[in-house]
């Protein structure tokens, strides 16, 4: 694959704890950013837990300096739409690794359109266990409610321009 993506947990002494990495293919580029492509059956990594796959396609869009990365999905996997992480900005460490600090919080539409937060519990939690600073907190949380009236305005990038990179994708396989 093109391009690791690679997930931290925050930890305030800068020593952030690996969490979720996946290698990607590099689709192209356009006003939102760089999209990513994953083959059904990509291979995704949790820390240091054995490694698994993910039996349907996917692509990702990561954007420099904002702090959501979103992540489409084919309309096989059934219960996710669009999967949206709250995000310190990403870091292109390389052209084949880009960084980024998941925050926890997740904006999540299902194909029915209905639109939900997730892991608010956790992000309330690691405030106080990894000892996130008040501007992290706020900032994640102001992203998150924009997110979420992106998404449910149906503004790209969250409407046709994901799909259309998954047909990207798709045409490659």
């Amino acid at each position: 694959m093109d391009v690791t993506v690679q997930y931290y947990k925050y930890r305030s002494n800068h020593n952030h704890a690996l969490h979720w990495r996946h290698d990607m293919m590099r689709l192209g580029e356009d006003e939102h950013g760089t999209w990513l492509g994953g083959q059904p059956f990509a291979t995704l990594q949790r820390g240091h837990e054995p490694e698994r796959t993910y039996p349907h396609a996917f692509v990702q869009l990561i954007s420099t300096g904002r702090w959501w990365t979103l992540l489409h999905n084919d309309a096989a996997n059934g219960s996710v739409h669009h999967y949206v992480d709250i995000i310190t900005p990403p870091v292109w460490e390389s052209p084949k690794l880009v960084t980024m600090i998941d925050l926890d919080l997740d904006v999540i539409q299902r194909p029915d359109g209905s639109v939900y937060v997730d892991d608010e519990d956790e992000f309330k939690d690691h405030q106080v266990t990894h000892d996130y600073p008040p501007q992290i907190i706020d900032k994640a949380r102001v992203t998150t409610a924009e997110v979420v009236m992106q998404i449910e305005a149906a503004n790209e990038p969250f409407s046709s321009v994901a799909a259309h990179w998954l047909n990207q994708l798709r045409e490659r396989h």
